[in-house]
C-alpha cells in the first residue's frame, strides 16, 4: 500500500498530492486528532477539490459513548491504567536516561566508556520495548473482553466507515491529538478497511507507525523524555516519524540526538519538514535522500541501499 507522508501544511502541499489522484472520487479524511473541531475541515476541504468526505471517528466515538455505556465505563477505566502504565513507566526512564547521559558525559578510558554507554542505551531500548508490549497486552486483554465487532453501535459504525474507505480513492488523516487519533483508528477498525493510498502528516503520520513516540524538547518546563505511547496503525514499519522536528527536538545536541537514534534502532527516525514529500510503497522502505537522524546524532540525508 502506498503512504504519503508530509510536513507540516501551514503552507499546504496536500493539493499537490491530491491532484494526482483519480478524477471524480471521493478523498476519505479523517480529523479526529482535532477532537471537537472534527467538522471545521473546510480548508482541507478546499484544499482537496470538495470531494472529501469525513468519516466522523471522534463523532462516532462520542456516539459509542452515549449509546454504549458498558463500554464507555470499560473504556474510561482503560484510560485510567493506561495513564498509570505511561507514569510508572516515564519514572523508570527517566532515571536509566539520565544514567545514559551521565556516562556519555564521562572522560577516561573510551572504550570502556563506548561498551558501558551500549550496554545502557540497551537498558532504554529494552524498556521501551517491555513497556509497549504491556500497553499491547492490556489493549488486547481489554478488546477481547468487550468484543467490539459484536457491539451493535461500534459494528454498525465499522460497517460505514468500511463502506466509506472502499468507494474512496485515498485517504487523508490529518494533525492533532496522536492518542485520541489512534484510539478511534483502531476503534474502527481502520486499518483493516484499508485498500487505497493513504496521505498523512503530522499526529496522522506517527499514528500510522507501529509505535507511536511522543517528542518535546522545547516545551515550556524544560526539555521532556522523549516516550514510548504504544502502537499505531504499523502501515508504517521500522520507521518513527518526526513531524516539526525542527521546532521540538534539540537537533544541535547531537549526543542527546545519538542516544535518540541508537534507542529507537533498527527504525529510522525520520524528519518531516516543512515541505517534505516522501512516498514510501510496497515493504516500506525509504526513498534516498530522506533526512533521517543517524547514529552519531546527525541529521543526515539516506543513501540509497
Amino acid at each position: 500500500m502506498k503512504v504519503t507522508l508530509l510536513g507540516p501544511q501551514r503552507r499546504p502541499t496536500v493539493d499537490a498530492v491530491a491532484a494526482s489522484l483519480p478524477a471524480g472520487q471521493p478523498i476519505a479524511t479523517i480529523s479526529a486528532g482535532w477532537q471537537e473541531r472534527e467538522s471545521d475541515d473546510g480548508e482541507l476541504s478546499s484544499l482537496l477539490g470538495s470531494r472529501d468526505v469525513n468519516l466522523q471517528l471522534y463523532q462516532r466515538w462520542r456516539d459509542v459513548q452515549e449509546r454504549d455505556a458498558e463500554f464507555a465505563i470499560a473504556e474510561r477505566r482503560l484510560a485510567e491504567v493506561l495513564d498509570e502504565l505511561q507514569a510508572l513507566y516515564l519514572l523508570r526512564l527517566d532515571r536509566e536516561l539520565q544514567a545514559v547521559y551521565a556516562i556519555q558525559r564521562r572522560t577516561g578510558a573510551e572504550r570502556l566508556r563506548a561498551e558501558v554507554l551500549a550496554e545502557s542505551i540497551g537498558a532504554v531500548r529494552n524498556l521501551d520495548e517491555a513497556h509497549q508490549q504491556r500497553v499491547s497486552e492490556t489493549r488486547l486483554e481489554f478488546y477481547q473482553s468487550l468484543r467490539p465487532h459484536d457491539r451493535p453501535v461500534i459494528a454498525s459504525h465499522r460497517a460505514e466507515v468500511d463502506q466509506l474507505l472502499g468507494d474512496a480513492c485515498a485517504l487523508v488523516v490529518t494533525g492533532g491529538h496522536v492518542g485520541v487519533l489512534a484510539d478511534v483508528l483502531h476503534l474502527f477498525n481502520v486499518a483493516a478497511a484499508l485498500r487505497s493510498p493513504v496521505i498523512a502528516w503530522s499526529a496522522g503520520a506517527m499514528a500510522l507507525a507501529e509505535r507511536i513516540v511522543l517528542f518535546n524538547d522545547r516545551a515550556a518546563h524544560g526539555p521532556g523524555q522523549p516516550e514510548v505511547y504504544g502502537a499505531g496503525l504499523s502501515l508504517l514499519r521500522s520507521i518513527v516519524p518526526l513531524p516539526h522536528a525542527r521546532a521540538r527536538l534539540l537537533l544541535d545536541d547531537r549526543p542527546r540526538m545519538a542516544v535518540f537514534a541508537r534507542r529507537l534502532a533498527p527504525a529510522r527516525c525520520l524528519l518531516l519538514g516543512a515541505g517534505a514529500r516522501i512516498d514510501i510503497e510496497g515493504e516500506g522502505a525509504l526513498p534516498s535522500g530522506v533526512q533521517v537522524l543517524g547514529d552519531d546524532g546527525r541529521v543526515a540525508a539516506l543513501e540509497a541501499a
